[in-house]
């Protein structure tokens, strides 16, 4: 019994040791990101920079500060996820509420439903993606980067789904008392929801923030680039002409440095965001992927 009881325990701790490890692996290269960041140019280019800043120093985040390319870029991002996460969150609301009722309340809900799965699945291509924005006048605009995802199927199946599991007597007794659809979905399915909200809430702001390609393709004037766009096209020596201040801190970087400062600063709004909405995410997902 005793040795059963130790193979037990072994391998509990071995599974903690290995889940371990892949909780560190993951944060590594967030940790060399910013020791890189804040080492010196010369430690940076021999590859002398692991887990600790060689060479101590915030020059690349000096120049960062007046940096106003970066700021700009920032702030589009910022207006994207603010706007675009609202209206993901809006329509994915207003989409998965009435799907999540039964084909006898919703005669149309099969039809709606493929249709959603189909434009999910079978990917139109690239080109007619563009065309469709570009005959829409929208190249170039703020709306290319929020309005093509305005609807994000997945999020919807996972709401979708997460309604159709909340107790059909609460549903009951809503109507009962004379609440109307919009009364209901307001005052009762929103409120037993907070997991699954919270989940295609960071889907959303995780999506908008980290998308570059788009910004890439639709956006021709550097302005109105979103900032993982901007970050993608770093290249020192493209930068204009820079005053003395600016000119004394760059000549003491390298690219790797100032890249790695711009990938940090980038990553903080996330990793503030993420330890708020954690506590829903795992259960948001579990309950939203079960049908019945």
């Amino acid at each position: 019994m005793k040795n059963k009881s130790f193979s037990y325990q072994l391998i509990n701790w071995l599974i903690t040791a290995v889940l371990l490890l892949l909780a560190l692996s993951t944060i590594f290269p967030l940790i060399n990101t910013l020791a890189i960041s804040l080492s010196d140019k010369a430690a940076v280019s021999g590859g002398m920079v692991n887990l600790w800043p060689v060479g101590f120093n915030l020059f690349a985040y000096n120049f960062i500060v007046q940096d106003e390319k970066f700021w700009r870029a920032f702030g589009v991002s910022l207006q994207r996820v603010l706007v675009g996460g609202l209206l993901n969150f809006v329509l994915a609301v207003l989409t998965a509420f009435p799907l999540s009722r039964t084909a006898k309340a919703f005669p149309g809900r099969n039809v709606f439903m493929w249709l959603f799965v189909f434009g999910m699945i079978l990917n139109v291509g690239l080109v007619p993606w563009y065309l469709t924005i570009s005959n829409y006048g929208l190249i170039d605009s703020f709306w290319a980067l929020v309005l093509p995802t305005a609807v994000p199927i997945w999020n919807v199946i996972i709401l979708m789904n997460f309604f159709r599991n909340i107790p059909k007597e609460l549903d009951d007794a809503a109507r009962m008392d004379g609440a109307n659809p919009w009364q209901t979905l307001w005052h009762v399915y929103l409120p037993v929801s907070l997991p699954a909200l919270a989940t295609i809430t960071l889907f959303s702001v995780v999506g908008h923030w980290n998308s570059f390609f788009d910004g890439l393709i639709l956006m021709n004037n550097p302005d109105n680039y979103p900032l993982q766009t901007y970050i993608q096209q770093l290249v020192i020596a493209d930068r204009p002409a820079l005053h003395g201040g600016q000119a004394q801190l760059l000549a003491q970087l390298s690219n790797n440095t100032l890249n790695a400062a711009k990938l940090f600063i980038a990553m903080i709004p996330i990793l503030m965001i993420y330890p708020f909405l954690q506590r829903y995410f795992v259960r948001g997902i579990m309950l939203g992927s079960v049908k019945e």
